[in-house]
């Protein structure tokens, strides 16, 4: 593993110049976050130990160690890296799929999917597995505590701007968004073991309904 890292950072960048340390220290770290991601989706909590994560980046024990010295502090880290990757990716899909659509109440149907979706992916299983653990590890759920205010308010942002100015500046935004997020965060949750289309989820019609009598009026 040794040998494999001193050549990685002999390897030119694509520019054709040697990386510098900062840029293999970033390197290193993404490999490793991204290998912990993979094994906490994988293998869940219980099985994303730090051998297993390092045998999936590829790296040496001391260099895991020098970016992450708790196992804890290091899946936390790898959490929040899928969900700030993944709500990236989401609010490039959003703006390419409502591009076309206008203001108005299918548009506010169309947002409700984009939301649900998001309550499928990976980030949050793997925070579903950290907050599982959370329960009965005091010195995890204080690593947790603080990224999970952050990723609440980055959650927020990305959700406003799906949403758009009409809809944010409507009185009853504040209370549809909390609603939705916090009934399809519970609705999400027996998909961990039903083998059933997330498309068809009878909650998607209450959800839509819910938002057209806030929003529009609408029955």
């Amino acid at each position: 593993m040794v040998e494999s890292e001193t050549a990685n950072a002999r390897t030119p960048s694509s520019g054709g110049a040697p990386r510098t340390r900062e840029e293999r220290t970033a390197d290193s770290r993404a490999l490793i976050l991204d290998a912990a991601v993979d094994c906490l989706i994988e293998h869940g909590y219980a099985g994303a130990s730090t051998l297993v994560i390092q045998a999936k980046a590829g790296v040496s024990r001391g260099r895991l160690l020098h970016h992450f010295p708790s196992r804890d502090g290091l899946l936390v880290a790898a959490a929040q890296h899928l969900a700030n990757t993944r709500l990236a990716q989401t609010q490039v899909h959003a703006q390419h799929k409502l591009a076309e659509e206008p203001e108005g109440p299918a548009r506010v149907d169309r947002c409700i999917e984009l939301l649900w979706e998001t309550f499928q992916e990976p980030h949050f299983w793997a925070a579903i597995e950290l907050w599982t653990a959370a329960r009965t590890n005091p010195a995890l759920g204080a690593a947790l505590r603080p990224e999970e205010r952050g990723l609440r308010a980055a959650i927020r942002d990305v959700t406003d701007g799906i949403w758009g100015p009409a809809v944010r500046e409507h009185p009853q935004y504040e209370l549809l968004r909390e609603l939705l997020f916090t009934s399809m965060r519970g609705a999400a949750m027996p998909y961990a073991f039903e083998d059933r289309s997330p498309a068809t989820d009878p909650h998607l019609a209450l959800w839509k309904g819910l938002a057209r009598r806030l929003l529009f009026d609408q029955e």
